[in-house]
């Protein structure tokens, strides 16, 4: 049994929302898409990927996902997100869903995250996702997160943490910084 492990970028004032590309996530008029691409920072944390025998996605991201890495043939990364398998969680997709080994999780979403965790040998990653995010950290189904914390400050955009969130102690188990100053922190919930 792994367990389920959130990995995710945020910016010193929390926001998660387009790190990658410009193009991303424009919701609500974000227009600072690709910000974490100039610090390079998922290349420190090999071990994450490494360990995981499944992608957790939520919807939003699975669908980004499924659009974008299967088309980037030059990219390593590539033949690993199309062979892992990937659980969505979603209220709307039906199947089959577009991208190679992906299954729409049936029913609670928590409920059938800790199913999964029992079925799954290795950690079960999530990847972006800040909804399923929260709705499992409310569960306390999330055993571990791996946040990548950039020096810098966008203040605007979807944030990890909101307001209303219940309150949740986390213990850091790890960290480090790279050398363009993130700072990857490695928390398990409580004391």
């Amino acid at each position: 049994m792994g367990k389920i492990v959130a990995c995710t970028n945020l910016t010193l004032d929390g926001v998660m929302q387009g790190p990658g590309r410009p193009d991303e996530d424009t919701r609500d008029g974000f227009t600072y898409g690709g910000w974490a691409e100039p610090y390079a920072a998922m290349a420190n944390v090999g071990h994450v990927f490494g360990n995981a025998g499944a992608l957790l996605l939520g919807r939003r991201t699975y669908l980004d996902f499924a659009d974008v890495w299967p088309r980037r043939a030059a990219s390593p990364f590539t033949p690993w997100l199309n062979n892992i398998p990937k659980y969505v969680a979603s209220r709307t997709l039906t199947e089959p869903l577009p991208w190679m080994n992906s299954t729409l999780l049936q029913g609670d979403v928590p409920t059938a995250v800790s199913r999964l965790k029992q079925e799954v040998e290795k950690d079960i990653l999530i990847l972006g996702s800040g909804e399923l995010i929260r709705s499992l950290m409310e569960a306390n189904v999330v055993d571990e997160y791996v946040l990548l914390f950039h020096p810098l400050v966008l203040g605007a955009g979807r944030r990890l943490f909101v307001g209303g969130d219940s309150h949740t102690a986390f213990r850091l188990v790890n960290s480090n910084t790279t050398s363009k100053g993130v700072v990857v922190a490695t928390y398990q919930p409580g004391n």
